[in-house]
């Protein structure tokens, strides 16, 4: 009996020992912990004023994208504006031939009047139907010269292969020079706008 009362207080004072030991440890543990969690919260308040710190002021972000809008519209404004200016000379280059493709087919009509009104010249007297024919002549001719038709019909400049088609030539007179001069001019020449829609006929001289 006596063995086994002295047994016991033993025991019990090992397993409080033991139990202290485990309550430390967990305490410990449990200060570790805190602790990590702590610096945790800290390190992510750091990454996130960080994060804030490296973001652009909303101010300058819009006004970059302002600019980027602006740059962009005036390119597309000056794309526009010449493509706008393209179409407009397009359309005119398109009007002048279409113009003058029609004043080409008037020619022949233009020519025979040019016959008319020089028979009316060699007559004395002209009558009314000269008249009007006369009048007629001079008006058509009028309102294509408003137009842009210009006749090429002028004696005596330097000759012009651009807008002369020389048919006949004489010999040069004394003073002429050594350029060909434009004698007479057998069939008029006309221009439409500046080009030529066909070279006068004429003698050359020189």
């Amino acid at each position: 009996m006596s063995f086994g009362d002295e047994a016991l207080p033993e025991e019990e004072s090992a397993y409080s020992e033991a139990e202290a030991a485990e309550e430390a440890a967990d305490a410990t543990a449990a200060a570790g912990t805190a602790g990590s969690g702590a610096n945790g919260n800290g390190n992510g308040d750091g990454a996130h004023s960080t994060a804030l710190a490296e973001e652009a002021d909303p101010r300058e972000v819009l006004a970059r994208e302002r600019d980027e809008y602006l740059l962009a519209l005036q390119r597309t404004q000056a794309d526009f504006e010449n493509y706008r200016k393209r179409i407009a000379r397009l359309q005119e280059e398109q009007a002048a031939r279409s113009s003058g493709d029609i004043v080409s087919k008037l020619l022949p009509v233009l020519d025979t009047l040019d016959l008319a009104e020089n028979h009316l010249n060699e007559t004395l007297e002209v009558s009314e139907d000269g008249k009007a024919l006369r009048a007629s002549r001079a008006m058509l001719l009028d309102i294509l010269a408003k137009e842009g038709l210009e006749r090429v019909d002028q004696a005596g400049v330097p000759f012009d292969p651009s807008v002369h088609d020389a048919v006949a030539r004489s010999e040069a007179e004394p003073g002429d020079g050594g350029e060909p001069v434009v004698e007479e001019v057998l069939r008029s020449g006309y221009r439409w706008k500046g080009q030529v829609l066909r070279a006068a006929m004429v003698r050359v001289r020189g």
